[in-house]
């Protein structure tokens, strides 16, 4: 294969860089335009291209390709035909008929994702293709760009914690057009100036504090949650998955003074006993200060809702401060559940779930707007007016053989603005559920801190 440089040379041909004075995108005015659509009409330079991208990468380390649209979609379509890695398709908006899809193709829930963008500057349109991908259940960890314009864009993103390779970046460039005499020493010094001057970072929209959301809270255990938070300087939840009352009370008095809220499965247990269980919970719960929430995940009509609410053995009504619910029944199917926080389920964190962009799309509409939500469980950005519960949280795993997916509390909180983590084996499978509560506990808020 020839030289990088002869082979930008070549590139350089087809007028993807121009020269002048140019306003871009931004408003700033620029010495140099870069455009690298007219690649994909060489089809020779567009395989060749392809070719050198993949040389700088760990092919191992992908199951699918992405390009951002529009520009890098031949080029990703280019990388997949050489490497026989398959190719996802994310649109730049999702069409308002069929599927509604925004990232069309075969995958997989827990598949690794390599982003192809033609040209870095912010990195702005890179972040929102990743947190689209990312909805999607899928990770992306590492980038690949033509050309970097060095105003801060790839560092960005490393700054993320992503990968970023590039193959030229505009320094490399100039060097190589004023080797042959394309450009003079002026145009090189007014390029340099122009690049060290105009450092682009986009503002990300800041997340909004926990004392912050205190203050604009309407409901009373969204005002709960958010106070023991800001108290116990903490945000994590921890699931309680026990079959045993005398289990799962211990599990309670262990991890009680590090967590906002114990998760339950109450169905699960098998010597369940109002006087026995809820009563010692709740004096765990006053004793500890967290609140209980009951994973039920209510999915049916309104009146049966009500029924399994306040009915029945276990008569959540009398002792949960938060319940889960999906809204698949609807906005009147929710009215049931007074006295109680709802916390909705947005997204799952299982390989293969049904909850899709457009399912959430629609939910969203559902959760905005009724009074009992306080927020939702998902795997993605939402509204600040809503509360943000994630799980699939863990330090030491990435899933398991039942279709969990796991993150950090790091990532989680840092790309998808999660106010609190749930945890579940992470912490009741350990030998010291206590010490792993504390260690949750620190990096969930150290994560929540270096976000403000």
């Amino acid at each position: 294969m020839e030289s990088k440089k002869e082979f930008f040379l070549e590139c350089y041909k087809l007028g993807i860089i121009k020269f002048g004075r140019f306003t871009l995108k931004s408003g700033i005015e620029s010495p140099f335009y870069v455009d690298l659509r007219p690649l994909a009409s060489d089809p020779k330079i567009l395989k060749k291209l392809a070719n050198y991208l993949l040389e700088m990468l760990p092919l191992d380390n992908f199951d699918i390709i992405c390009g951002v649209p529009y520009a890098a979609l031949p080029m990703a379509t280019a990388m997949s035909l050489e490497s026989f890695i398959p190719l996802i398709i994310k649109r730049k908006e999702a069409k308002a008929y069929g599927t509604k899809k925004l990232i069309e193709g075969i995958y997989e829930k827990g598949q690794n994702c390599l982003l192809v963008e033609d040209v870095i500057t912010s990195g702005k349109s890179l972040v929102e293709t990743i947190d689209e991908v990312e909805n999607e259940g899928i990770k992306v960890s590492d980038i690949v760009v033509v050309l970097d314009r060095q105003q801060g864009g790839k560092e960005k993103l490393e700054a993320k914690g992503y990968k970023v390779h590039s193959l030229f970046n505009i320094t490399e460039v100039v060097e190589i057009l004023r080797e042959v005499n394309y450009i003079d020493e002026d145009e090189v010094a007014r390029i340099q100036d122009f690049v060290s001057g105009n450092q682009v970072v986009f503002e990300e929209k800041k997340r909004l504090s926990y004392e912050q959301k205190l203050e604009v809270a309407e409901h009373s255990f969204a005002k709960k949650i958010l106070e023991i938070a800001i108290e116990k300087r903490s945000n994590l939840i921890a699931s309680a998955d026990f079959i045993t009352t005398k289990e799962l009370l211990e599990f309670a008095d262990f991890v009680g003074p590090h967590i906002v809220a114990l998760k339950t499965h109450i169905d699960i247990l098998n010597d369940f006993d109002a006087d026995e269980t809820i009563l010692p919970l709740k004096d765990l719960a006053t004793k500890h200060n967290f609140l209980l929430m009951e994973d039920r995940k209510f999915a049916d009509i309104g009146n049966t809702q009500e029924l399994q609410f306040s009915y029945g053995t276990y008569k959540i009504s009398n002792w949960a401060d938060l319940v889960t619910s999906h809204v698949i029944g609807g906005s009147k199917s929710l009215d049931c559940f007074m006295n109680v926080g709802v916390v909705a389920i947005l997204g799952m964190s299982s390989k293969g779930t049904l909850t899709d962009s457009h399912y959430r799309e629609e939910a969203l509409k559902v959760i905005e707007s009724h009074p009992s939500i306080i927020g939702c469980v998902a795997q993605n950005e939402i509204s600040d007016q809503l509360l943000l519960f994630t799980p699939g949280v863990n330090l030491g795993e990435t899933g398991d053989d039942k279709g969990q997916q796991y993150n950090s509390p790091e990532h989680v909180i840092k790309n998808y603005g999660t106010d609190f983590i749930i945890v579940g084996r992470g912490i009741y499978k350990s030998e010291e559920p206590e010490q792993e509560a504390l260690r949750y506990k620190n990096e969930g808020w150290k994560a929540y801190l270096e976000t403000l």
